[in-house]
Order: structure tokens, then C-alpha cells, then sequence
């Protein structure tokens, strides 16, 4: 499972799914599937994102190859987080369901409805003392993440 930055997605699908693939065959695995999944919004910002587009992949790769695979995930901008397990077999209707995105005519959905910026609030976060509490990004920011 792959998340990718939701931006790159709606500008251009394929490329982000190339984007994608390139990395996988760089390091020698064969693609069995691999698809767009869903788009929601994340628990918390990763990478300054709020929302992104889960991409789903079933491929074969040498265990040797997984570090040098990780590393380049890890240094991707586009990928903003992975997740790689090991699975026996292909779930029977996972092909069908990236050949239906392979179909002519196939164009991702739109962003759900829950995808409006949210207000900028006005007053400012004090705890009992009055000193200001941060948000969460500034501590990220702070911290160089």
C-alpha cells in the first residue's frame, strides 16, 4: 500500500501510478496489480497533506532488494508513507479491479465532499496561564520535520 501526495494524483493519475510502478520495477519486482484505491482524508497532516490517494500493489520481489526498495520510498516526495507484508495469493477480484481502471474512458472520481479547506480560526490557543499553545504543524515545523 502506497500513500501518494492527493495533488500529483488529481493533476495526473497515470503519472502518479508510474511514478509508482518505475520505483517497483527499479528494484526488480514484477507487478502483479496495481491500482488506485481510495482518496481520504488522513488522521493527521503527513508532509504538510491532509488528504491522499491510497494506491494498492501485489508484486513479487527478492528479499535482498526490500532495503534498497524502502530507501528510495522513503526518499520519494511523492510517496508520503508505505506499508509492504507479505501475502500468499492475489485476492480473486483484485485483477478485475485494476483491469477496470485500464479500461478506456476511466477517469478518478472526484475529491468527496469532505475536502474543503478548513477556517482559519481567529482567536488564538491559550492554556490557564495564557501562554499560547501551538498547533501541531508549528511543532513539527520547529523540529524540522
Amino acid at each position: 500500500m502506497f500513500l501518494l501526495d492527493n495533488q500529483l494524483v488529481r493533476e495526473d493519475w497515470k503519472a502518479a501510478k508510474s511514478a509508482v510502478s518505475d520505483l517497483l520495477g527499479k528494484h526488480g519486482a514484477k507487478i502483479r496489480t496495481l491500482r488506485r484505491w481510495d482518496e481520504r482524508r488522513l488522521a493527521y497532516p503527513i508532509k504538510n497533506q491532509k488528504r491522499a490517494t491510497y494506491f494498492l500493489a501485489y508484486f513479487d520481489i527478492e528479499s535482498g532488494s526490500i532495503p534498497a526498495l524502502r530507501r528510495d520510498l522513503e526518499l520519494s516526495e511523492k510517496v508520503l508513507r508505505h506499508l509492504m507484508l507479505a501475502c500468499e495469493s492475489l485476492p480473486e477480484q483484485e485483477h478485475e479491479l485494476a483491469q477496470a481502471e485500464l479500461a478506456e474512458g476511466f477517469a478518478v472520481p472526484p475529491p468527496p465532499p469532505d475536502d474543503t479547506p478548513e477556517p482559519k480560526r481567529e482567536e488564538e490557543r491559550r492554556d490557564d496561564l495564557g501562554m499560547e499553545i501551538p498547533e501541531f504543524n508549528a511543532i513539527d515545523e520547529d523540529m524540522g520535520r
